[in-house]
């Protein structure tokens, strides 16, 4: 008898994995990467340097990852096979702004989570603090009202649970007539989840991660770091628990095309150490980001129809830099957003979230990881240039490691990482997809939940690994349900919602007379 394939060694498929293992199905889990498991969580070849007469090793990973207080399943997941990590709580976050040779700073993480004031008016708490006002000028109080507005208007329309997708609205039209440093902060926020400039992020998009972060709840916006990278911490312990279970996974198999078997279930084509190779799945759950899910479904005869009318998100490629010093940062949170005129677009000081760098920063130093989400300009450069930039920004955020540079180096990652929106209703491919006996998961995959990113991945993989369980008669597993907003959230979004179905009736009605 065939057994289920699942194609994609990420957080989604591993899950997928795990779950169907745990019915007895024994999956076979095929992962394009010949070395690691993780896909955007997965680690990669260490990193060696000597510094005072010492030899250096540090793992190299995707990037720093963060658990936010509403992924329960997730976190439920991994407490389950008892695989759950020692968390490292996040304390606060900084927020930089660059202006030419004016750098200014104001701690904001913990006045958003920890606010006296409910949600959504929960911001408010930020204009509280002296630092704030550093950050803000009279054009930027003169906006609020512009801002509180744009707010409110996320507020009255739920991307997800209706398929809306805002066609033709950014990021950028959301935040028109907003003073410079309001679309500073808020663009900063965008690009730290979506990875793109506001004139590239759909304002569905937008919405989905407001409401399912920050705007809607106070405390969505806590969140616990990983001890280490997150493939030691997460998807190597996944990937033991697939095989511990009876399940198998196949490394360096690059699927190719999907054919559909005469008697049901499919034929999976892959590439494998150069050569083509065929194996036969009962059911497939394909856990893929969405470049590569789109090509291999184009790629597929029995697809390829259907799947051309489909909504694919973007994948954006991203940079992750890490530069050790000899010296400390003084007066900043172990992490935060940056934004302005810098290139780099949040930081993160290792030293004080994982404990392999720990020894570094006992030694008297270290060692800070950022981004840089792009533009696609900005990242077509060569390595020398960008990491000149780079340096010359953390010198600025941080003058006081000023000439205190022991090692930096670049790590480029593919056009993976998902700017998430979504499509209108009928343009979207859902966990039980078109197909029979195929499934989809995946952190651009549509579902009705709320969640994104990591979150996101796990909970459409239950989804689909469900819908095949149903299909076949088993017991499903347990899909907990997401944090529900705060009650004046609640009663605001209710009553936005209302105003924004008024008008629309109202502007029906003046179309027919």
């Amino acid at each position: 008898m065939n057994r289920p394939v699942v194609i994609g060694g990420g957080v989604a498929g591993l899950t997928a994995a795990v779950k169907l293992a745990q019915r007895g199905l024994r999956p076979l889990l095929l992962e394009a990467d010949p070395e690691w498991v993780g896909g955007r969580l997965k680690d990669g070849p260490p990193v060696e340097f000597e510094s005072n007469g010492r030899r250096w090793s540090f793992p190299s990973e995707h990037g720093v990852h963060g658990l936010w207080s509403p992924y329960v399943n997730l976190k439920a997941l991994l407490a389950e096979l008892d695989i759950a990590p020692n968390y490292v709580p996040a304390q606060d976050e900084t927020w930089i702004l660059g202006d030419g040779s004016w750098v200014r700073k104001a701690k904001i993480g913990r006045t958003i989570r920890k606010s006296k004031i409910p949600a959504p008016l929960h911001y408010l708490q930020l204009f509280l603090k002296p630092s704030m006002w550093r950050m803000m000028n009279i054009h930027d109080w003169a906006s609020l009202p512009r801002v509180a507005g744009g707010l409110f208007a996320a507020m009255s329309i739920d991307p997800l649970a209706e398929q809306n997708a805002l066609k033709g609205l950014s990021l950028a039209d959301m935040t028109a007539g907003w003073s410079p440093n309001m679309r500073a902060m808020f663009a900063g926020l965008a690009r730290n989840a979506l990875a793109a400039e506001a004139e590239e992020i759909p304002a569905a998009g937008w919405i989905a991660f407001l409401r399912f972060y920050t705007l809607m709840r106070r405390d969505a916006w806590g969140f616990d770091y990983l001890p280490t990278g997150g493939g030691t911490a997460v998807c190597e312990p996944l990937a033991q628990k697939v095989i511990e279970l009876g399940g198998e996974i196949m490394m360096g198999a690059s699927v190719e095309q999907l054919i559909r078997g005469v008697d049901g279930g499919w034929q999976v084509t892959m590439r494998r150490a150069g050569q083509i190779e065929t194996v036969a799945a009962a059911q497939v759950v394909m856990a893929l980001d969405a470049p590569s899910a789109q090509t291999l479904l184009l790629n597929s005869l029995d697809t390829a129809e259907t799947a051309a009318a489909l909504y694919f998100p973007q994948g954006i490629p991203t940079a992750i830099i890490r530069i050790w010093f000899d010296g400390k940062p003084q007066r900043v949170s172990e992490a935060g957003m940056i934004s302005g005129d810098f290139i780099i677009d949040n930081f993160f000081w290792l030293e004080q979230l994982q404990e392999v760098y720990r020894p570094w920063g006992e030694a008297g130093g270290s060692v800070i990881e950022t981004h840089i989400y792009g533009p696609p300009e900005l990242l077509d450069q060569s390595d020398a240039m960008l990491l000149t930039q780079v340096a010359r920004d953390v010198h600025r955020a941080f003058p006081e490691l000023r000439g205190r540079r022991q090692h930096i180096i670049l790590q480029r990652n593919e056009a993976t990482h998902t700017l998430f929106s979504v499509g209108d209703a009928g343009e979207n491919l859902t966990v039980k997809t078109p197909w029979p006996d195929l499934y989809a998961c995946g952190d651009w995959v549509y579902h009705e939940n709320p969640a994104l990113y990591l979150e996101r991945a796990v909970t459409t993989s239950l989804a689909a690994v469900n819908a095949l369980l149903t299909d076949q008669n088993l017991e499903p597993h347990e899909i907990f349900q997401h944090p529900q907003p705060e009650l004046w959230a609640q009663y605001m979004s209710h009553w936005w919602q209302g105003v924004r179905v008024r008008l629309l009736r109202r502007a029906r009605r003046k179309k027919v007379f």
